[in-house]
């Protein structure tokens, strides 16, 4: 049985914690900048957990995570 292969866009995206969620970034922080304010965006900068109804189509995405 050949080994499977991940989504390398996902692998590029999510990490696995050591609880076994899977980590993410938070969207909104590339672009359009001076309408957000200083503590929207130093929110923006800290990860968070993905939802738990999106873990399963994650974990097929990404086999080995």
């Amino acid at each position: 049985m050949p080994k499977m292969k991940s989504n390398r866009g996902a692998s590029k995206r999510f990490r696995a914690t050591g609880a076994g969620g899977i980590k993410r970034a938070k969207s909104g922080k590339s672009h359009i900048l001076t309408s957000k304010d200083r503590k929207r965006k130093r929110a923006l900068r800290k990860s968070s957990l993905v939802h738990r109804t999106n873990e399963k189509s994650i974990r097929r995405l990404l086999p080995y995570l």
